[in-house]
């Protein structure tokens, strides 16, 4: 690419590359733009280095891959910085001992490590009947230690995925909610709840008493004919057509069997610097936050791309615009 250098996230991956050069200037050439949209669709994930650390390079940079797309729900933070120019961009602030901090509390113990702002494998709006196209994050502070984002390929996930268990649940749909408490998290819970929930995940569940519950394949197929396992653990509420013991029996071993996955090579582990950005494919990728030491400040923002896969649907067929209008 003129005026760029692109390489591959890591020698043992088949997904994900690095990019370096993108500035204002490559990043107003339609032949660049269109070449990192052909790279976007054969990696699923690009992790741009060396970026200008602004909201405003960050929404140029979304809108080479897609239009910006609002968040379904009214009550997540949004930039501030980006303001009425930019929908979908959202903020995502921890503030160590901050009263008025909307995401103190949440802690977590994960392997015998007291953590805050975890957040297991899932994908974006799955308790939505549309889903968006990708996401892309920057994180202006970071923890000094832990704190990585992790990225989990669906597509190297299904090739990995045990035959045996992998087919019991293709052509199922998983059943999602809105509801984001990790008390409430039944299947492939490895960590422990400690303490009450974020202020914000309780003005949270005025707007999950309204929205219906969203189905979404457990397996589906990309136009380029690589099938893609796409179940994340966070959020998810069972199979449909199946809540039973023995559902929830598989859906558990599943979603446990997603958490191993995520230590291999279906995964990459982000360590943050200011001037990264990474995109991801929301319809490919699971994504997950392995959290940090409570002391430390952990701030990142993420806009959101439109462009649904049109897989997934609202259980009582209604459409988002009516739910939108009774959540209003």
């Amino acid at each position: 690419m003129a005026g760029l250098t692109v390489t591959d996230l890591r020698d043992d991956l088949s997904f994900g590359s690095i990019v370096r050069g993108v500035n204002w200037e490559t990043i107003e050439n339609e032949a660049v733009r269109e070449q990192l949209r052909d790279l976007f669709k054969q990696r699923g994930l690009i992790v741009f280095k060396d970026m200008e650390s602004s909201a405003k390079m960050q929404v140029a940079l979304s809108r080479v891959f897609g239009p910006l797309k609002d968040h379904p729900t009214t009550t997540t933070p949004r930039d501030e910085e980006t303001g009425d120019d930019a929908v979908g961009v959202i903020d995502m602030h921890y503030l160590p001992d901050a009263a008025d901090d909307p995401y103190g509390g949440g802690l977590v113990e994960l392997e015998g490590e007291l953590v805050t702002r975890f957040s297991p494998w899932h994908f974006d709006h799955c308790y939505n009947d549309e889903l968006n196209y990708a996401g892309v994050l920057r994180s202006p502070v970071s923890a000094p230690v832990k704190g990585r984002t992790g990225f989990m390929d669906g597509v190297e996930c299904y090739r990995q995925f045990p035959a045996e268990l992998r087919d019991k649940v293709e052509g199922l749909n998983v059943i999602y909610t809105l509801d984001t408490r990790l008390s409430q998290m039944n299947y492939g819970v490895n960590f422990k709840t400690v303490g009450g929930e974020i202020p914000l995940v309780q003005e949270l569940l005025k707007e999950v008493a309204i929205f219906p519950r969203a189905m979404h394949p457990a397996v589906w197929t990309r136009e380029s004919g690589e099938k893609v396992l796409h179940i994340g653990p966070w959020m998810c509420f069972g199979l449909e057509h199946n809540e039973d013991p023995a559902g929830d029996a598989l859906l558990d071993e599943v979603c446990h069997m997603v958490n191993e996955m995520g230590k291999g090579t279906s995964a990459y582990w982000h360590e943050w610097s200011p001037t990264d950005m990474v995109i991801w494919d929301n319809h490919r990728m699971l994504h997950a936050v392995e959290g940090c030491d409570p002391k430390y400040e952990r701030h990142t923002i993420r806009s959101t791309i439109k462009g649904d896969y049109y897989l997934g649907y609202f259980e009582d067929g209604k459409k988002i615009g009516e739910v939108f209008r009774e959540v209003a």
